[in-house]
């Protein structure tokens, strides 16, 4: 891959990545609820799932999953239920999760927990799969090696929203005293929840393309 295709790519996967979504969702939430720690787990769970979503793009899956009707289905429900389930869960709660004593005495998830959540939030997304299979064959050179232009375009596509996750992340633990007012945890938790569910609602209107 040369260089400049390179640089056109990383121009086209910012716009993706830099989009509110999901995954950026879930880090400003696991930011403000917890420590900042959780959300480079979290952000490791969901750039797996980018890696599997990119092998699974490469190796055909990503066509099965424009042409099996049933199959996309399944995994659109299954991932507009999960974040409709977040939003819910997180519109219902009148704890602030911000206050010091509140922090004291919170369960905090585990690591595995963390780090599975931002993995799921990854894969169930039918949608990221699309964009993988709309998006590679566009760089991808077929007269050169393929496993080297799909090492390149993943991997830096990978790095891009760890590093994007991360600082949604960060800023939102820099405000994390904003939030100490319990009216205004409570509109957090009213706002990332509507969201939540927004996006899950957002998920069951995506249509698979058809070639």
């Amino acid at each position: 891959m040369d260089l400049s295709t390179w640089l056109l790519f990383i121009v086209v996967a910012s716009v993706a990545i830099l989009s509110p979504g999901p995954a950026i969702l879930l880090a400003i939430s696991n930011s403000l609820q917890y420590a900042f720690k959780t959300v480079l787990l979290s952000s490791a769970g969901n750039i797996t799932g980018l890696l599997m979503l990119s092998s699974a793009a490469i190796f055909g899956l990503g066509a099965v999953l424009k042409t099996s009707t049933n199959l996309f289905l399944i995994l659109k429900i299954v991932g507009a239920l999960y974040l409709i389930y977040l939003g819910v869960k997180q519109l219902r709660s009148k704890v602030n999760y911000f206050s010091d004593q509140q922090h004291n005495k919170q369960k905090r998830k585990s690591n595995r927990f963390i780090f599975l959540e931002g993995f799921l939030i990854a894969i169930t997304n039918p949608k990221a799969i699309l964009f993988f299979t709309a998006l590679f064959p566009q760089f991808i050179n077929l007269k050169s090696d393929l496993a080297p232009q799909f090492l390149i375009m993943t991997f830096t596509f990978m790095s891009m929203s760890f590093l994007v996750l991360s600082t949604y992340g960060l800023l939102a633990y820099k405000t994390k005293k904003w939030f100490s007012s319990h009216k205004r945890a409570i509109w957090f938790n009213r706002t990332v929840g509507s969201l939540f569910v927004l996006l899950g609602m957002a998920l069951l209107q995506l249509k698979a393309e058809r070639s």
